[in-house]
């Protein structure tokens, strides 16, 4: 069996967030994927896992020396509505490694089995959901978004129930930490104050160790909490992906996406763009992600505020209360200024003085009103915005043939050009490299729905895996522009869109 060099606090220093517990044996464990690149990351053997040991161990049939596998204990606000109790119904984290940059990582199974909190379910996972998680967490990878990675799936030999019978799967899940905004809320739902402050300091140890030592450390970690999910909900809408299932249970303190179930991205610019089956109420739509973002950072801020004043002490809850606000408040700033950021980068402008951020703001809003009103598609939207950076013959006919009325472009296009022109007036880049830097700032391939779902059709229903490989590698390159992904950068037809659906696969 090959090494992993287990190091698992978690285990160790929190008995009583978790249940000792072990995966279900499976009858034909086959390696379906390695993630060889993170493999080497994480400072293990890829060849040594390619093996029939390796298929084994990723299955959950046999566990490395070191492993300690639990079941984590957390509640969660799913849809709006409070769960006391959740947990890992299909999941076990393994144990932690520390990987070549001295990061402490996660490596945890999901659809190894029932757990003390399947709650009914046969806690597996069929190989497409899978190998979404895949496709989506390597594409989020590529294009520098914080997110979890996949670092195998293992087919089990065993089907799997659903609607319809589907070939089973494990997927192995790298994490920072598997902490969520849930695990603070199960313990303050049962008044275990002293839990509750282990685990806060617990969290702060790993995620924010210099504030160890702040005189208000709690309410420093919902500082560092709130700008981490300010800057990651900010990539998400830039490069318009939609989560789909935003529950308290799914957003992790360390600032990573978590948990690709019903996620897609957005193809025609609609903010009220929904994929997922099960959002019948379009709570987690494309437009709503910020302010569900700011929704469950309050209540993870409820969760710190036994931990920041006695019970007893009215004036020290009203305190703590009015700092915990100031916060939540101050969120929708903080995501607003990574929000632009990112969106200067696209539009390929200079991080300008602060007056000039509502202009700025304005000439984005229009530019997204533009794409609204004609169906433009999103990523190829901003991509063919880059080449009207080039002063090249012809260089607005890519960005034209998007709309069906091209004229409406012209007047934005004005405003575009004399704001790029004050930047060049004040040392800016240049033509030239302003298209190369929009470039890299706006990718050419996503996951686009219609592959994605051929891909996980082909390996489901035909054990065919190219598609998905082919695929993979497309989503490795994001910004590069080449003839061989051009298939990959095509947006759905129209029939393949109108009703696409996205599933959470449990």
């Amino acid at each position: 069996m090959p090494p992993f060099r287990f190091d698992n606090t978690y285990a160790r220093e929190l008995p009583g967030f978790y249940v000792h517990w072990k995966p279900a044996a499976v009858p034909a464990p086959r390696l379906l994927f390695l993630n060889d690149a993170l493999a080497d990351e994480l400072q293990l053997d890829a060849a040594a896992l390619r093996s029939a040991d390796g298929a084994a161990l990723f299955a959950g049939n046999a566990l490395p020396d070191g492993a300690e596998p639990i079941a984590q204990a957390y509640a969660g606000h799913q849809f709006g509505g409070f769960s006391p109790q959740l947990g890992d119904g299909r999941a076990l984290l393994l144990g932690e490694l520390i990987d070549h940059g001295g990061r402490r990582r996660d490596i945890a199974f999901k659809g190894s089995g029932r757990t003390p909190f399947s709650r009914g379910g046969d806690g597996k996972a069929a190989v497409g959901p899978m190998l979404r998680e895949v496709l989506i967490g390597e594409a989020m990878h590529a294009l520098g978004i914080p997110t979890t990675r996949a670092l195998a799936v293992a087919a089990t030999g065993e089907p799997v129930h659903r609607e319809v019978t589907l070939p089973g799967a494990v997927l192995t899940r790298v994490a920072a930490s598997h902490l969520r905004v849930g695990t603070f809320q199960f313990f303050a739902a049962q008044g275990e104050l002293d839990k509750l402050r282990q685990l806060a300091d617990y969290t702060i140890a790993r995620h924010d160790p210099a504030l160890a030592a702040a005189p208000e450390r709690y309410l420093a970690l919902l500082h560092a909490v709130a700008a981490r999910q300010a800057a990651l909900i900010a990539q998400w809408m830039n490069v318009g992906f939609i989560h789909g299932v935003m529950n308290t249970d799914n957003m992790a303190l360390s600032g990573e996406t978590i948990d690709y179930g019903p996620c897609a991205f957005m193809e025609a610019y609609d903010p009220a763009t929904v994929f997922s089956s099960i959002d019948h109420g379009g709570r987690y739509a494309y437009g709503n992600q910020p302010q569900i973002a700011r929704w469950n950072l309050a209540r993870f801020a409820e969760t710190l505020l036994p931990l920041m004043a006695d019970a007893e002490d009215e004036p020290a809850i009203q305190r703590a209360v009015a700092q915990v606000t100031g916060v939540i408040d101050e969120f929708p700033g903080l995501y607003a200024a990574a929000l632009l950021d990112g969106q200067r980068a696209k539009l390929g402008l200079l991080k300008a003085m602060a007056a000039d951020d509502a202009a700025d703001r304005a000439l984005v809003q229009d530019w997204l009103a533009l794409l609204h009103a004609r169906s433009v598609d999103f990523t190829l939207g901003w991509r063919r915005l880059a080449d009207a950076a080039d002063e090249s013959e012809g260089r607005d006919a890519p960005l034209r043939a998007l709309f069906v009325e091209p004229a409406a472009l012209d007047a934005w296009l004005a405003r575009w050009r004399e704001r790029c022109a004050r930047d060049d007036a004040a040392g800016g880049p240049g033509a030239g490299e302003r298209a190369a830097r929009m470039r890299r700032a706006s990718p050419w391939v996503i996951p686009r729905n219609h592959r994605v779902e051929e891909a996980l059709a082909a390996a489901m229903s035909d054990d065919d895996l190219m598609p998905f490989e082919r695929l993979l590698i497309a989503l490795r390159r994001p910004y590069d522009e080449a003839p061989e992904l051009a298939p990959y950068a095509e947006p759905a037809p129209a029939e393949a869109t109108a009703g696409y659906q996205t599933f959470c696969g449990t």
